[in-house]
């Protein structure tokens, strides 16, 4: 059950009957009213704009039209207090009754409490990590790679038939140096001393591998080839041990692909998907010969003083049109985004995500008046960009990995501080903002450590249900009903706790709906706070401790609330992609 959309459904039935309403229906919009918690929780359980939003179309005083509404919402059983604030803001408190019959709700759906059908089954495809597969997967990537697994789990909970998709840019000038780096690799397991990388080529020591492996398969044939001859199997070889590499890593922070789609297909066959995919464009008016003017600035790779084949986005929102075929007919490489976008929308998909860097901020743009004018503006695509991360130990920055020759691997942080660590605190700020992630802080046992607060909320409900064995050895815990008595939950401090669980199903949507998983860890931290405090409140009442073994009905109505806590918990984390333990150690 939506506590908000039961209410704002009640609402409307409430104002549907009102003569106010009735006299000018058709003049009414009640797409505006909203229902929310009030900012001020002693202002009431829920709170909503009715009144604010209607008086001016109903020709009437906001304070006016929000007391005869708050009048007719009084003979609703659930409520027990309207009041009216304000310029007219309608504050409502819930009953008892209505928090106990909630509460069993929340334990009857177990792990599917908050699933929503908001996407309607609308098919998303978000796309992420997307890394050059040149070497080990760094840091950089590490932020968008959580952050568009999370989404992805997002919003299949909120109702979305989503695909998780990896763009492998295994084509271009960046896989040929590659491949020089790894041949130079293979000379150097040949024996011979190839002394300092040279400047341009990738000098990290996970390459050694890949030409030991070459060395082993081909001994010398190798370099006795031409380059042109060598080079692309030392490519396909490269990019299979990167590949292989970046899902090693991909694995161990918990981040698994539906799909893994390689630019290489698209330039396959003489690059027949991208002349496809321009010739669409070029049906649908979006393409042309001409010349663009420098752009100020620093010139980008693919600009020329010279005619090219280009593609119209400024007439779909862009600041630019944008090179498609070069003069000497080459293809950009925004060419590729075109067939790669025709490719996703060919699939059916309703609405596309890319999840990208910082220094992507550019291609938005671009991207978006791509969409519109291959879909016609039918398909939905946005870009969300991912600040850089830094990273610290006691408040120093961490210096860079041998290992990968210039940066901090991805698999360096996870192995230290552990995935469930690095995911939520990837997630504990808007993806939007820079992240300081400090070492020392994200393994430190205490209410500073969101990922160690929120898993040891749930740690602690497990306990309670070891606790309850020990105090009714005859109590079969797994198979109570944990419903029979929730009747008894009435202290101020549980329907409290109640009412935070209540918010977790429009969490869940608006998060979805602003695709911002930082929200929904944000509640996971608010949600244990509120039961760490309830736990400390048994610690200094009694009476208010989860178990008393002198009350057995009131325990396993306890038991039935502190279920809907671990379970939301439970589903949230796994959200989020991180454990929910039944002990900390």
């Amino acid at each position: 059950m939506n506590l908000f959309a039961d209410f704002e459904t009640r609402i409307k039935n409430a104002l549907e009957s009102l003569d106010i309403i009735k006299e000018k229906r058709s003049e009414v919009d009640f797409g505006r009213v909203a229902v929310e918690p009030p900012r001020d929780p002693s202002h009431g359980d829920v709170a909503t704009n009715a009144a604010m939003v209607l008086a001016k179309p109903l020709g009437t005083n906001p304070r006016v039209l929000a007391d005869i509404i708050a009048e007719a919402l009084r003979s609703d059983a659930d409520i027990d207090e309207v009041s009216v604030a304000g310029p007219g803001f309608i504050n409502i408190r819930l009953s008892t009754g209505y928090w106990q019959n909630l509460l069993s709700s929340m334990i009857g759906a177990g792990l599917g409490y908050g699933r929503s059908t908001l996407g309607k089954g609308r098919k998303a495809n978000v796309e992420y990590v997307s890394a050059n597969p040149t070497g080990p997967m760094h840091v950089g990537h590490c932020r968008g790679a959580v952050v568009g697994d999370a989404l992805a789990n997002l919003l299949e909970f909120a109702g979305y038939d989503v695909t998780k998709e990896y763009y492998i840019n295994d084509a271009g000038s960046q896989i040929d140096v590659l491949a020089r780096s790894v041949f130079l690799r293979y000379r150097e397991a040949l024996g011979e001393n190839i002394g300092e990388i040279p400047s341009g080529l990738y000098p990290g020591d996970y390459l050694v591998p890949v030409g030991r492996e070459l060395a082993a398969e081909y001994g010398p044939r190798l370099h006795n080839m031409p380059e042109e001859d060598w080079l692309p199997i030392v490519k396909d070889k490269a990019i299979d041990a990167m590949m292989a590499m970046i899902r090693d890593d991909l694995d161990a922070l918990n981040v698994h692909h539906d799909i893994f789609f390689s630019e290489r297909t698209l330039h396959a066959n003489g690059a027949q998907r991208i002349r496809q995919a321009i010739n669409d464009l070029t049906f649908k008016g979006h393409v042309y010969k001409g010349t663009l003017p420098p752009p100020k600035g620093q010139l980008p790779e693919d600009w020329e003083d010279r005619e090219q084949t280009l593609f119209r986005s400024t007439e779909v929102g862009d600041d630019m049109d944008r090179p498609l075929i070069k003069s000497d007919g080459s293809y950009t490489y925004f060419a590729a985004d075109v067939a790669y976008f025709k490719d996703k929308y060919d699939r059916g998909y309703d609405e596309m995500i890319y999840v990208l860097g910082a220094d992507h901020g550019g291609y938005v743009k671009r991207l978006e008046a791509l969409a519109r004018a291959v879909s016609g503006g039918k398909a939905k695509l946005t870009v969300l960009l991912c600040q850089l991360v830094k990273l610290f130990r006691n408040g120093e920055p961490v210096k860079m990995s041998k290992r990968a020759g210039n940066f901090v691997t991805l698999r360096d942080v996870v192995d230290e501080v552990g995935r469930d660590a690095v995911r939520f605190m990837m997630l504990y700020r808007k993806s939007s903002e820079p992240l300081d992630f400090d070492f020392a802080k994200v393994t430190e046992q205490s209410k500073d450590n969101p990922v160690f607060y929120v898993q040891y909320a749930h740690a602690r409900c497990a306990s309670v249900f070891r606790q309850a064995q020990k105090a009714f050895p005859d109590m079969d815990v797994e198979s109570l009903d944990l419903q029979a008595h929730v009747g008894l939950i009435s202290d101020e401090h549980e329907l409290r706790l109640v009412a935070k669980l209540a918010e977790y199903p429009r969490v869940i949507e608006a998060a979805a709906q602003a695709q911002e998983p930082h929200r929904l860890a944000f509640y996971l931290y608010d949600l244990a706070s509120s039961f760490h405090g309830l736990w400390s409140k048994g610690s200094e009442n009694a009476d208010l401790r989860f178990v008393n073994d002198k009350n057995r009905q009131l325990s396993v109505a306890r038991l039935g609330l502190v279920h809907a806590v671990a379970s939301v918990l439970k589903s949230g984390l796994a959200i989020t992609g991180t454990a929910a333990p039944e002990e900390m150690r």
